[in-house]
């Protein structure tokens, strides 16, 4: 076996292997073993010599008494066109929040999708504000996470109408919390204190967001960033949970901690595959920016603490938080970051390729909203991208079909050449150069595909608008693999194909993919077979191979490849036809070994 065919094998084992690699990597974690409706550890004391407090060390705190902080503690409801839940009285906890617009499945009976949940409830996950205390006060005399707040005002908390909360300390101080929410996913949280007593105190607001355990569905896919996720100054900071778990252990914080100090803007929360919470200060003031992990409880943690204040007798103060909890709508988070939070829209793990990834999401996203299906505008996006990419295109079908034209001279030169292999590089390099061919041209198109097809992969993995996504008949979710198999009659019939990753649904393959196996295949016989056995009998493979090893991807992936085949066959075509050949795609079906012939 010569050199050039060592080669070759070696390459498509790659290929084979990265795909094999991009598909199957990871194995899902083992989960932590937690008790999800577990107290945490109270509010620290405050460090007396620094005279800076701190955030709770865990946000699900209080003393062994709180039987409070349970799914029954007393509550406000909260409702709006596009979310529904309850507030807890009990630390006013915004703790129970459900997104009305989402389903965990398409099923027509599934639950809307739980953005917050409750201790107590399956997985805890809530946001707590408060004030820690500073001079001339103790854990009494601040809310914390068991405090028992009454309402001032509000009944329901909705767009049009807040809620007011309030809480009188021991020492004479008199809490208030105005809580609001907009017509998508932002909270607004106004903490103010009035000083009625006769001394001059310090206290420090904070926020937590708290996360009993790791998500249920965690999916640990290298290509998806879950976990804590924090904009400090410009700069973005994505933390796994596992690696939460390798803090080093921060005396002051009480837990294991990463802590950053923002000077203007920034925010901070946690991020899953499509929803989100995250704590925003408001801009332009510094802060306190923490990641924190109790090992001891298994419980994860986010905070922003604000400087500490000063409020002497008689004196108010307050400080406004915002609290984004919801679906990372791609519209939405471009709405609040024009509106002045910085960094927003950098929440959506665009990867590396974010430079590709933003500009094709927002054409799909435009091409989708005129189109009306998402299915189509893939069609329409992969049209436009090869209009693009047609000059280069052009120029590499071009050379192509110049080099089938120089192969009666190329075996000439192999038979003078014999076994001199510097002779035969030379006398090719001067027969290219004679007839201004460039051998490398043909590999320009495959090598921009490349970056292209793993940044449509990532758009369409990452983003909210993909998922449930309606194509047409059985394809109603282009983020989910093709639905349809022979076992089915390609959704035909009522019953389901093999479960997605499954060795069954590797082998019984959907429609789609078979689909993507003959576009393969079509464009490869463009061209004559390779005249070397070795070769030719690689090359006859790789549709096939390609078809069964894809067949596992999101629809909407398949759906571009399938069109980006097509595209490309019928530019390849028309570009041989042209340069004065006709492509004999049937006799290469047939195996015939003659070249293209001319008109």
């Amino acid at each position: 076996m010569d050199d050039q065919n060592k080669n070759l094998i070696l390459a498509t084992a790659l290929s084979f292997a990265v795909i094999l690699v991009w598909f199957l990597l990871f194995p899902p974690p083992e989960e932590l073993p937690q008790d999800p409706n577990a107290t945490a550890l109270t509010e620290p004391a405050l460090n007396q010599a620094a005279g800076v407090a701190s955030a709770p060390a865990a946000a699900s705190g209080g003393t062994a008494t709180a039987s409070a902080e349970t799914t029954d503690a007393p509550r406000i409801s909260l409702e709006t066109n596009r979310l529904e839940g309850s507030i807890s009285l009990v630390g006013g906890r915004i703790d129970d929040l459900r997104l009305k617009d989402y389903r965990v499945s398409l099923e027509d009976d599934a639950d809307i999708v739980r953005v917050l949940d409750p201790v107590g409830g399956v997985t805890p996950h809530y946001a707590l504000f408060g004030w820690a205390p500073g001079t001339g006060l103790s854990l009494e005399d601040v809310p914390g996470a068991n405090t028992l707040w009454t309402v001032d005002s509000g009944e329901t908390l909705s767009v049009d109408t807040p809620v007011t909360l309030s809480w009188q300390s021991p020492a004479g101080l008199i809490f208030r919390r105005v809580i609001s929410v907009d017509e998508n996913f932002m909270f607004t949280v106004m903490q103010s204190v009035e000083n009625t007593g006769g001394t001059t105190v310090s206290m420090a607001p904070y926020g937590v967001l708290a996360r009993h355990g790791q998500p249920a569905d965690l999916k640990n896919f290298f290509i998806l960033h879950e976990g804590a996720i924090a904009m400090a100054d410009g700069t973005l900071e994505e933390i796994d949970y596992d690696d939460m778990e390798d803090f080093t252990v921060v005396p002051s914080e009480g837990a294991r901690a990463d802590v950053t100090q923002v000077e203007a803007n920034g925010w901070i929360g946690f991020t899953d595959h499509y929803w989100m919470t995250a704590l925003i200060p408001t801009p332009g003031n510094g802060y306190k920016q923490v990641a924190k992990f109790d090992d001891r409880r298994g419980i994860y943690q986010t905070e922003t603490v604000m400087p500490t204040l000063q409020l002497a007798a008689g004196e108010s103060t307050e400080v406004t938080t915002q609290l984004f909890a919801g679906a990372k709508e791609w519209d939405t988070i471009r709405t609040y970051e024009n509106a002045g939070i910085q960094g927003f829209l950098d929440s959506i793990d665009w990867g590396w390729f974010f430079f590709l990834t933003k500009p094709i999401f927002a054409v799909l996203h435009w091409l989708n909203a005129a189109i009306g299906n998402m299915g189509v505008a893939i069609i329409a996006l992969t049209l436009l991208i090869k209009a693009i990419l047609f000059p280069l295109a052009y120029k590499s079908y071009a050379s192509m079909a110049k080099m089938k034209e120089l192969q009666p001279e190329m075996e000439k030169l192999k038979e003078r050449a014999g076994d001199d292999r510097q002779k035969l590089q030379q006398e090719m390099m001067a027969l290219y150069k004679k007839e201004k061919v460039n051998p490398a041209a043909g590999c320009l198109p495959i090598l921009m595909q490349i970056p292209i097809f793993f940044s449509l992969y990532k758009v369409i993995f990452v983003t909210l608008e993909l998922r449930h996504a309606d194509f047409f008949g059985p394809f109603r979710d282009l983020s989910a693999p093709d639905p349809t198999s022979i076992m089915n009659l390609f959704g035909l019939l009522p019953w389901a194909s093999p479960e997605p990753g499954s060795i069954m649904a590797l082998v019984f393959i959907g429609i789609l993919p078979l689909l993507l196996g003959i576009s393969m295949f079509l464009q490869q016989k463009l061209n004559p077979a390779p005249t070397d056995p070795t070769q030719a009998m690689i090359f006859a493979w790789m549709p096939w191979v390609f078809m069964f090893m894809l067949g596992g991807f999101a629809s909407g992936l398949v759906v571009y490849w399938i069109a980006n085949n097509t595209i490309t066959f019928a530019q390849q075509y028309l570009i041989m036809r042209r340069h004065g050949y006709k492509p004999d795609i049937l006799g290469n079906i047939r195996g015939k070994n003659a070249p293209a012939g001319k008109k």
